[in-house]
C-alpha cells in the first residue's frame, strides 16, 4: 500500500488512527503546559537523541535490508522517558520516526504517523508513571543514585509498561487493518517478546549509566552498536527462512527442518508423517478478486493451518498455493485426524470483502507416512503429492492417503 493511502484502510482503523493521533497531541499539550523545562534537560535529550541517530547511521548502509523490522531505538528512548519530563518522551518518537523514514527505509506515511503517535503515548505514559512514583523533591538521577534498588525496579516496571502499551497499540492497529492477522501471533510472538525484554533492559541500564554521568553515553555506544548489528543479522537470518506473504517457513527452510525431524525419527524409531495441502481453485480467486485478495487468502489459510497443528509440527509454504507439514511422532491414524482437522478449519474460514462480498476457501490434502510410503523426504513428498492429486480428482476439499 504505497504512499498516503489511509483512505483505503477499513473505516474502523481510520477511526482508531484519528483517536490515537489525537490522543498523542492532547497528551503533548497537557505535559507541555504542566512542565518546567531547563536548558540542561534539552542538552541531555540532544545527547541521547544524537546517540540514537549515530547508532542508526553506523549500522545502516543506504537502506534497511528487507526483513529487518526491529531496532534498538527504544534503548535510547527509555532513558529519555525516565530521566526527563514526560513531554520529552512523547515528542521523541517524532524525530526518530522522521529519521527512520529518511535514513533507513521509506515507509507508508500513515503507518509512520500512527507508529510515532502510539510510541509517544506509550513512552509518555511510562514517563509520567515513573515521575509520579518519584519521591518528593528528588530528581530521577538522584533517586537512582540514592535508592538504586527501588529506583531501578520502578524503572524496569515503567519501561515494561511502555513496551506493553506500545505493543497493544500496534497489535490493535494491525488487527483492525487486516482481520486475518491473529491476536496470538501479534501479541505472543516469542521472538518479539525476547526483543522487547532486551530493549527494556538495555534502556534501563543506559538510564542508570546516564544518572551516574552523561559521559557514560559515549562509553555505552559501542556495546549498543554491537547489539544492534547482532539484531540485524538475526533478523536477516530469520527473513531468509521466511515466506514473506504468509510468515511461514519457506520451502528451503521447511525442507531443512523436515530432514532434521526425519533423521530424529529414524534414530529414535518414532513415527512421522508428511502432508501437502493445496488450495482449491486458487486461480479462480485471483482471476475474480485480484492478486491482492489472493495474497490475503494465502495469509488466512496459513493462519488456519498453523492454528490446527501441534506446537512441535512444522508448517511451510512450498510454493504457489501449496503448503507442506511435517508431523513428528504421528502415525497414519493421528496424521489422518490432523489432516482432517486442517481441512475442516480452512473450509470454515471466510474472508469478508467490501460490499458484502465474501471469499470461501477449501484445501485438498495428501498424506504419506514414513516407512509405509517412503524412507526419505523425497519419497514421502512424492507419495503425498500423488495422494493430493487423488483427493482433487475425487472432488477436492478432502484428505487423500498414499496407497
Amino acid at each position: 500500500m504505497p504512499g498516503w493511502l489511509l483512505w483505503r484502510t477499513p473505516a474502523v482503523f481510520r477511526a482508531f488512527f484519528v483517536v490515537v493521533v489525537g490522543g498523542a497531541f492532547t497528551l503533548t499539550a497537557v505535559f507541555a503546559t504542566t512542565a518546567t523545562l531547563h536548558v540542561s534537560e534539552f542538552l541531555l535529550w540532544a545527547v541521547l537523541f544524537g546517540a540514537g541517530w549515530l547508532c542508526i547511521e553506523l549500522t545502516t548502509h543506504g537502506s534497511q535490508p528487507a526483513g529487518v523490522t526491529r531496532d534498538l531505538l527504544s534503548a535510547w528512548k527509555i532513558p529519555v522517558a525516565l530521566l526527563l519530563p514526560p513531554v520529552f518522551a512523547v515528542l521523541t518518537a517524532i524525530p526518530f520516526g522522521v529519521l527512520k523514514q529518511v535514513r533507513v527505509r521509506p515507509g507508508v506515511l500513515h503507518r509512520r504517523v500512527y507508529s510515532a503517535a502510539a510510541i509517544g503515548i506509550a513512552d509518555g505514559s511510562g514517563s509520567w508513571l515513573f515521575h509520579r512514583l518519584l519521591p518528593s523533591g528528588v530528581t530521577p538521577a538522584g533517586w537512582i543514585l540514592g535508592q538504586p534498588t527501588r529506583a531501578v525496579a520502578t524503572a524496569l516496571l515503567c519501561g515494561a509498561a511502555c513496551t506493553v502499551v506500545d505493543s497493544l497499540f500496534i497489535a490493535t492497529a494491525a488487527r483492525l487493518a487486516s482481520v486475518e492477522a491473529s491476536w496470538r501471533a501479534l501479541l505472543f510472538n516469542r521472538e518479539s517478546l525476547t526483543l522487547d525484554l532486551s530493549e527494556t533492559g538495555t534502556g534501563v541500564l543506559l538510564a542508570v549509566a546516564c544518572a551516574v554521568t552523561p559521559l557514560a553515553i559515549p562509553i555505552a555506544l559501542p556495546p549498543v552498536l554491537l547489539l544492534h548489528r547482532s539484531l540485524n543479522q538475526a533478523q536477516l537470518r530469520a527473513a531468509a527462512r521466511t515466506d514473506p506473504k504468509t510468515g511461514l517457513l519457506n520451502a528451503a527452510a521447511w525442507q531443512e527442518e523436515a530432514e532434521r525431524e526425519l533423521v530424529r525419527a529414524r534414530r529414535e524409531h518414532r513415527s512421522l508423517a508428511v502432508l501437502i495441502a493445496d488450495l482449491d481453485h486458487f486461480k479462480q480467486i485471483n482471476d475474480r478478486f485480484g492478486h491482492l485478495v489472493g495474497d490475503r487468502v494465502l495469509g488466512m489459510v496459513a493462519n488456519a493451518l498453523q492454528a490446527g497443528l501441534r506446537p512441535y509440527d512444522f508448517l511451510g509454504r512450498f510454493g504457489g498455493e501449496e503448503f507442506t507439514v511435517v508431523l513428528p511422532n504421528a502415525d497414519g491414524v493421528e496424521a489422518a485426524q490432523i489432516a482432517e482437522r486442517l481441512r475442516r478449519d480452512v473450509a470454515m474460514t471466510i474472508l469478508e470483502l467490501d460490499a458484502g462480498r465474501t471469499v470461501r476457501m477449501t484445501v485438498s490434502i495428501g498424506m504419506a507416512v514414513l516407512d509405509r510410503h517412503g524412507t526419505d523426504l523425497t519419497d514421502l513428498l512424492a507419495a503425498a503429492d500423488v495422494a493430493l492429486y487423488g483427493a482433487k480428482a475425487a472432488g477436492r476439499n478432502r484428505v487423500g492417503a498414499a496407497a
